[in-house]
């Protein structure tokens, strides 16, 4: 057995003895470089670079990305500035020390350790000093954050389980034009929740394609590294809010709860779980979050006339509490369909924006026509306008 060998197997034995960063036993590029440090063969190599060849080519990054992004009891106790006990401190030095000694691993020495003269895969190696970065990252965890929050910034709930949105909607609040002043509100208070100030939750109302939901994505994204963070949720998941207020209450990170096209009927479940973070209660509100919801309806509730006549003693009463859901929300900012004068200048900022060569009068008199024909001038009716003529080459 050569040098090589040995240290192969001391590898093998190392990933096996994880204890703070044993969480990434279970990512695949790891499990199979543990299989092939285990059982060094021209297989269990290919099968160690093919997953990591999935992911990339350098083997160094991708160790310090995964050590970085591991959500553990080390890091946990760090974003919740609790003191580590100086054994645990011990633990994660040595631990980061030797995956700092693993991605230094070459195919060189793969092959050594084989005695293996035949092709093998390559993959690059990186100098990085991981327990400075790994010391880094802690010290500014709340603009990183751990675990899939390091790794994303939009998420869904599938099946009662947070889950990251692999390639969410990147919309800059550059490209949005329009309604500068309702737009305006809405950044200052999600800039207050980014820098910890009191932020109220936010109804954003007004007609159709008028840009509301592209707001609140654009605000999200311009703060996303700063710590801030979207969860989307659907209006039949509201009964989950108290839970993911509980999960998340803790985090380092700022979060927007986000339900889009927001509305109720008389008996629905679902309402006395908005009410109840709305309110505030202590179940129901943490610091670090705010929710803001879209809606066409002014009060949110889809109200019959023969709601009013229904078989409740104190049905006024009833209905107050019904329609006045809006009014629990801190921060009310509505989205009107724009004039013809704010509708034409959005036409022409996007025109500038895709290099639209089109005569500003054919522009407006097309613009027009189009928004005619969509029911309205609104934001999404200039976006698809514009996108229709990029369509045609002009």
């Amino acid at each position: 057995m050569n040098e090589k060998t040995r240290c192969l197997q001391k590898t093998a034995a190392g990933l096996s003895s994880l204890c703070i960063f044993r969480g990434l036993l279970k990512d695949p590029v790891i499990a199979a470089l543990k299989d092939f440090a285990g059982d060094p063969s021209p297989a269990s190599c290919a099968g160690f670079v093919s997953e990591l060849y999935r992911r990339g080519t350098d083997l160094s990054v991708y160790l310090l990305n995964a050590v970085l992004e591991d959500e553990n009891a080390y890091m946990l106790r760090k974003a919740e500035d609790k003191p580590c006990d100086p054994v645990m401190e011990e633990c994660a030095a040595h631990e980061l020390a030797f995956f700092q000694e693993l991605s230094s691993l070459t195919p060189e020495d793969a092959a050594k350790a084989m005695d293996y003269d035949g092709f093998l895969p390559r993959w690059q190696v990186s100098e990085m000093d991981f327990a400075a970065v790994y010391a880094d990252r802690l010290a500014h965890i709340h603009e990183h954050g751990y675990g899939i929050f390091a790794k994303y910034t939009t998420f869904i709930i599938e099946n009662g389980v947070l889950t990251p949105v692999k390639h969410p909607d990147a919309i800059s609040l550059a490209e949005l034009g329009g309604y500068h002043t309702e737009r305006q509100a809405v950044i200052d208070n999600t800039l207050a929740l980014v820098e910890g100030r009191p932020a109220a939750n936010t109804l954003l109302y007004g007609d159709a394609g008028t840009g509301k939901s592209s707001t609140v994505k654009a605000a999200a994204n311009q703060y996303a590294d700063r710590g801030l963070r979207l969860i989307e949720l659907k209006k039949h998941q509201l009964h989950q809010i108290p839970h993911l207020v509980d999960q998340l209450s803790k985090n380092p990170l700022k979060f927007i709860i986000f339900i889009d096209d927001l509305s109720f009927t008389k008996n629905d479940d679902d309402f006395a779980a908005l009410k109840a973070i709305l309110e505030g209660s202590v179940s129901a509100r943490a610091n670090n979050l705010a929710v803001y919801a879209t809606s066409n309806r002014r009060h949110l509730i889809k109200e019959s006339f023969s709601a009013r006549d229904g078989d409740d003693v104190h049905v006024n009463d009833t209905m107050e509490e019904l329609i006045s859901l809006s009014d629990r929300f801190g921060l009310t900012v509505t989205f009107q369909k724009p004039q013809k004068k704010v509708y034409l200048e959005i036409v022409h900022d996007l025109a500038r924006r895709y290099e639209v060569s089109l005569e500003e009068s054919q522009l407006d008199m097309q613009a027009e026509a189009f928004a005619l024909g969509r029911g309205g001038r609104s934001p999404r009716a200039a976006r698809q306008f514009i996108e229709s003529l990029k369509a045609k080459g002009l």
